[in-house]
């Protein structure tokens, strides 16, 4: 995780999963302002958003990328909120908001790391986001760099940064 991710994640303590993981997201993603194909051949824009909604060769602004964002991430939340039925801290909520964005809220719900942290296996359940760097068939460094940092905040609270 780079020095200004982590600087800026630990000055959220208190604050909201969602606030967190839309700090979370940009950095993970990355921006693009013009849509493209992304590893799986998704049609995707701004902080991966993806969607029947995208306009081919249309350049988006960052107000528009971000006002997406704050809307994207919302059902996302709710999944996370709805689908861990055990006592999580907002940080292990934040590395779930992160990974869902990423994986989908179905292969979330339907995942091992859902499974373990509401077995109340949290170190198991964290560990789990390290499994999923793939996509398209292939590992990718970039997924693997992204389940380093989720994993990393999904131990916040009991390790403190």
């Amino acid at each position: 995780m780079s020095p200004g991710l982590r600087k800026l994640l630990i000055s959220l303590t208190g604050a909201s999963a969602l606030t967190i993981a839309s700090v979370m997201v940009p950095e993970l993603e990355g921006v693009r302002y013009t849509p493209y194909r992304d590893v799986a051949g998704v049609l995707t824009v701004c902080y991966g958003h993806t969607g029947k909604d995208i306009i081919p060769g249309k350049r988006y602004g960052q107000n528009e990328c971000e006002k997406i964002l704050s809307e994207d991430l919302q059902p996302f939340s709710r999944a996370v909120e709805q689908a861990v039925t055990v006592p999580a801290d907002e940080y292990q909520k934040a590395a779930l908001i992160s990974f869902s964005y990423n994986v989908g809220i179905s292969a979330f719900e339907h995942s091992s790391v859902l499974r373990y942290l509401n077995a109340g296996e949290t170190e198991k359940a964290c560990a789990g986001l390290r499994q999923w760097i793939w996509a398209g068939g292939r590992k990718w460094q970039g997924l693997v760099n992204r389940r380093d940092v989720e994993y990393e905040v999904c131990h916040w609270r009991r390790s403190q940064p």
